[in-house]
């Protein structure tokens, strides 16, 4: 092969960014004549979840991702390069782009999910026919997988055990630097163009005040939330105060997005909580921002070693439970119309904005399994199509860990709603911001407004009428809990007993 014609393509996936960007490095590093940087729209990522026929990617992540293709091509083109934006199946249309571009090597990153990794088994086999070497790189985690001081295979069942192996006998890298230079692509490569909402009929989403954030999507815009969360607000060293909040933008890192979308890594994280701890306080608040990427960690490479499973409806564990199909139940839930305020407002936000609290998602998940015992898959799907921070080893390894079919058994607890609420929105400001129908009620009534019934009060509050304005609950939940208890006692293997603390992002 001739290095001076070699082109090096880098195809690019979850990883939108340039820093911290192995296969990219490498890619430079072997001196190619030329580079071309890919990033493929495959329609499947489109269409609809595999059970409930949820659309598979919402506009709010939607946008949020042609964002960070728009940041990422401008980012390329200022260092002599461009992205490359193609449509089609990446196993189809990557080895048709190799055919154009040889002699050439592929560069990648690897996923950790069948889909993804059914893909790339296409692409190794299409490249051997074409005798085309390929690369493939482990960058999404932050500890590296070949750094481990165990296989992933006797990954342990438990996330202490797991992150206290790493803290104690794994080294974090330290991330790369971003390029400065990219050689140019071939000449007469047709870049495409960005893709738009309605390529894919979708609608443009409405921006809504009560966002906790205007999240944008693209490398650029994550490290400005980077310096304006560690810097510029020096919010990082109240982190483990503050990160079960509600409301507002600073309530916790909200580095969720860009991680989900690779804009940036956990490892460039990680690195910046070091500089703040060297310059401005090391504290539990900066160590338990770094403690929630290793959770990150233990869910993906959970995902590895679980293979299929972890989609299954007994998942991992082969945990055997009377799941219920009930469609009203679960539109209920999804429309934030339960009759249960605290899981109402979650529903609301998450479907209005894109977005929900950790908080918030260990609550509404645990309303869905738990107290309606609804098929837990069916909250994962919604979740995958809703969140604009879906990452499919944290969506489905948290939603098995709350059913009880992850691992980590220790954790399939239950929350209890009205104390959960009443703890973390005492004054009800935070149900009232997305059910406004419920502002005139008093901070004892808002949580539980069948009480204006109960207590004999009647069902009306200034204009407002109990059972017209608001729905009655779709369930009762003391008697949910009180089922859970007798399957407890039935059932001494079952772990089942009320939540008291779970991670939080």
């Amino acid at each position: 092969m001739s290095e001076l014609s070699r082109t090096a393509v880098v195809w690019f996936r979850n990883d939108l960014r340039l820093h911290d960007h192995e296969p990219l490095m490498s890619a430079l590093q072997s001196r190619p004549a030329k580079v071309v940087c890919v990033y493929v729209l495959d329609p499947r990522h489109f269409g609809t979840t595999s059970l409930f026929d949820f659309p598979k990617t919402g506009p709010i992540r939607a946008k949020f991702l042609f964002e960070a293709l728009s940041d990422l091509r401008k980012k390329l083109q200022a260092i002599g390069n461009d992205l490359l934006i193609l449509r089609g199946f990446p196993e189809i249309v990557v080895p048709e782009l190799i055919e154009k571009m040889q002699p050439c090597e592929l560069y990648y990153h690897q996923e950790a999910t069948d889909e993804e990794m059914k893909v790339e088994t296409s692409l190794v086999k299409a490249f051997t026919l074409q005798g085309v070497k390929s690369h493939s790189y482990w960058g999404s985690t932050l500890y590296h997988k070949s750094d481990l001081p165990f296989e992933v295979k006797d990954l342990p069942p438990v996330f202490t055990q797991f992150r206290i192996a790493c803290e104690n006998n794994a080294k974090v890298r330290p991330p790369l630097a971003a390029p400065t230079t990219v050689p140019p692509a071939p000449s007469g490569v047709d870049f495409g163009l960005l893709p738009e909402l309605n390529e894919f009929d979708l609608p443009e989403p409405n921006s809504d005040p009560r966002s906790v954030l205007q999240f944008k999507g693209g490398e650029t815009a994550a490290f400005e939330r980077l310096n304006h969360y560690f810097w510029e607000t020096d919010r990082l060293k109240s982190y483990k105060l503050t990160r079960n909040g509600l409301l507002g933008a600073d309530y916790s890192s909200k580095f969720a997005p860009w991680l989900a979308h690779g804009c940036i890594s956990s490892r460039q994280i990680t690195a910046e909580v070091a500089r703040y701890e060297h310059d401005r306080v090391q504290n539990d608040s900066t160590y338990w921002l770094v403690f929630e990427l290793i959770w990150r960690d233990y869910f993906r490479f959970f995902a590895l070693q679980a293979g299929t499973s972890l989609f299954h409806l007994t998942g991992p564990r082969n945990v055997k439970k009377n799941w219920i199909q009930e469609p009203s139940l679960l539109n209920a839930w999804i429309e934030g119309q339960t009759g249960i305020p605290f899981i109402d407002a979650n529903m609301r936000e998450l479907r209005i904005t894109g977005f929900q609290s950790n908080r918030g998602r260990q609550n509404v998940a645990s309303f869905l399994v738990k107290s309606l015992g609804l098929d837990w898959r069916a909250g994962a799907e919604w979740f995958e199509s809703q969140l604009i921070d879906f990452d499919v080893c944290s969506n489905w390894g948290n939603w098995s860990y709350v059913a009880g079919v992850g691992n980590d058994p220790r954790q399939d607890r239950y929350f209890q709603v009205i104390k959960q609420a009443r703890d973390y929105d005492p004054k009800g400001t935070y149900v009232k911001s997305w059910l406004p129908e419920l502002e005139s009620l008093s901070a004892e009534m808002v949580h539980e407004p069948w009480r204006m019934e109960k207590g004999g009060q009647g069902n009306f509050s200034f204009g407002f009428q109990y059972g017209r304005d608001y729905p009655r609950p779709i369930i009762d939940l003391e008697a949910s809990y009180s089922r859970l208890r007798a399957e407890q006692a039935s059932n001494p293997n079952d772990q089942s007993r009320p939540f008291h603390r779970r991670k939080s992002r």
